[in-house]
């Protein structure tokens, strides 16, 4: 643990904390001990639209059924 803590640039205490999952412990601190432990590259993926077809489906659902473009308003032609 004091290995993981001094790699993450963190206390024992604060590991400790990640370690119960306490969301006190700002994301900082989870990158760097993802960082150590050789996990950081997972990050990435945990917001990747990609991987929430939840999300996906909520953001379709509020698209509108049709979009009306608004013409600009015309002009007489001089000549």
């Amino acid at each position: 643990m004091a290995v993981v803590a001094e790699r993450a640039f963190t206390s024992r205490s604060t590991l400790q904390r990640v370690e119960a999952g306490d969301t006190n412990v700002s994301i900082g601190i989870y990158a760097g001990v993802l960082q150590a432990l050789g996990l950081l590259d997972g990050l990435g993926q945990v917001a990747d639209i990609a991987n929430d077809s939840v999300g996906q489906a909520l953001a379709t659902a509020e698209l509108p059924k049709h979009v009306h473009l608004k013409r600009p308003p015309k002009t007489p032609r001089n000549g």
